[in-house]
């Protein structure tokens, strides 16, 4: 592809370009990465992209002289704690502001996609929500065709997914969202090479950090100790202008921030003692009628789930699971009964005859956890807490993963701005995100009686009009779409309760009250 740049004073970045799949087309740039010592890595969106879908990024190498926006050039080196899929996307979004950044691992990294024991939920079912594949495109242009050429299932979300809650199924309809399907080590394989490409990357395996660094005189953190688990002596000091803690879940940052004056973060909870089983079958194409997943929501009156989704080699994942104990058995009979059990049999259907590819695997969430570092007055400069480590959600919702890379993208935001007050203008962009996920995720699961938590009026109105958008959306294209969107983090919770969404709701209902088929109503 040839490409030509013309800047425009005060304005768009505008990008003619030629080649066998341009067509002359033009295109707007949305971010610069400049890393050092290599060429400017520029990513596009199509003005006009009819041929190659609703959103398309490029990516290409230019030896641009002059200055093409403003990067800030945050310091020499940062340290991200961690590369589980949280490290790898904080890793990427400072790397276009630091000279070198390390990412520090206690374990020894696969090379090929498998599990392994410090992401014990790896051999469980994860979700990739539209918003978070979109946001990959934009820190890694070309992912999504990278990731479908080597195995991962591509659909639409709204057209090739059973979605059952509250006693009914949504329609299914061609949309413009558009869903991957893959295992967690698939996936993390895939964004861990892309990381590793960037120059100024470094991976450090079979290492532990044991504590930061904390330079009183400055008020800040400027690097972190480390043990090797490969056998090495001692415990090394390594300096940086950065790091950021993303350990995930168990986090030991508000002992750090103790141990070092700080007062910790208040910690939200609500417990759900959740509890899953998880098999992989051999996949055929013909069965669950040729859907890609089937996701069978917790409601009334048993609060079951069950999940069931096509990967890389042919295989379904098959999540069972319940709330506060009620756990699918860990054998055979007891599993398909379980499946037997859920208020729809398309599961079940599938697994009685499937060849089995795995034992039955247990997996225990207990509570959502969030840490409200947004409040608090002092913190540590040169220090950032990311991922998990500030909220983790029930797995059910699928949502971890995609808050992750909206943070990636907030963080580079942020980071494009300076490092001055980095802290509370990050963990502040960081807290609005995760609002939406956070009320999505306890809202539902506060449906559920025994469930513990403040239930205020809003939240039960929402839950109840969220029954009723349900029920009418079995045969109307347009509540499905805009409740799966909401469900994809494209569009806010207020969507579905726009004039226009509430009428159809009303009418949806009154219909099927007046005839239980009613057809189907399109746009």
């Amino acid at each position: 592809m040839k490409a030509k740049v013309q800047l425009a004073e005060g304005g768009k970045q505008v990008v003619s370009q030629s080649g066998p799949h341009m067509n002359g087309m033009t295109s707007v740039i949305t971010s610069l990465q400049i890393h050092p010592g290599c060429s400017m890595l520029v990513s596009l969106r199509l003005v006009n992209p009819e041929t190659l879908g609703l959103r398309a990024h490029y990516a290409f190498a230019t030896s641009l002289s002059g200055r093409l926006g403003a990067m800030a050039h945050c310091g020499g080196q940062a340290i991200v704690i961690g590369a589980s899929m949280g490290g790898l996307l904080a890793a990427r979004a400072v790397a276009e502001h630091y000279d070198r950044v390390t990412v520090i691992e206690r374990d020894e990294l696969p090379e090929a996609p498998e599990p392994r024991k410090g992401v014990p939920q790896g051999r469980h079912l994860h979700a990739l929500l539209a918003r978070g594949r979109e946001g990959l495109e934009q820190l890694f242009p070309g992912l999504t065709e990278e990731l479908v050429a080597e195995g991962a299932v591509r659909g639409d979300s709204v057209e090739d997914v059973i979605w059952f809650n509250h006693g009914c199924c949504l329609c299914n309809t061609p949309s413009a969202l558009v869903g991957l399907t893959m295992s967690r080590p698939f996936l993390e394989n895939g964004v861990r090479r892309r990381l590793l490409r960037l120059p100024n990357i470094c991976l450090r395996q079979r290492s532990e950090v044991e504590e930061p660094v904390f330079d009183h005189d400055q008020g800040r953190v400027a690097g972190v100790r480390v043990w090797s688990r490969a056998g090495a002596d001692g415990v090394e000091a390594l300096t940086a202008d950065l790091v950021v803690d993303a350990t995930g879940r168990g986090s030991r940052c508000a002992a750090w921030l103790n141990a070092l004056g700080y007062a910790a973060p208040r910690v939200e909870k609500i417990e759900v003692g959740i509890g899953y089983m998880t098999r992989l079958y051999r996949r055929r194409p013909e069965q669950l009628n040729g859907m890609l997943g089937a996701l069978f929501a917790a409601c009334r009156p048993d609060w079951r789930v069950g999940v069931i989704a096509a990967q890389e080699g042919e295989r379904w994942i098959v999540s069972l699971g319940g709330y506060l104990g009620d756990h699918p058995p860990a054998d055979e009979e007891g599993f398909l009964e379980f499946a037997r059990s859920l208020q729809k049999p398309d599961i079940f259907q599938v697994i009685r005859e499937a060849e089995k590819l795995s034992p039955l695997m247990p997996y225990r969430f207990g509570t959502n956890l969030r840490r409200h570092y947004a409040e608090l007055s002092r913190f540590p400069q040169g220090f950032l807490v990311y991922g998990d480590a500030l909220c983790s959600f029930n797995p059910v919702y699928g949502q971890g993963m995609t808050v992750a890379i909206m943070e990636s993208l907030a963080l580079r935001q942020c980071l494009a701005a300076g490092t001055d007050d980095i802290a509370r203008r990050f963990f502040r962009a960081a807290d609005r995100l995760i609002d939406i996920p956070w009320q999505i995720a306890v809202g539902s699961d506060l449906q559920h009686p025994g469930v513990q938590g403040n239930r205020p009026a809003r939240l039960r109105f929402f839950n109840w009009y969220i029954a009723q958008l349900f029920r009418a959306a079995q045969t109307d294209v347009v509540l499905t779409t805009r409740f799966l969107e909401t469900l994809n983090l494209i569009r806010q919770p207020a969507a579905l309760l726009a004039p226009r969404m509430a009428l159809r709701v009303w009418s949806g209902n009154r219909r099927r009250a007046r005839d239980p088929r009613p057809p189907v109503i399109r746009p």
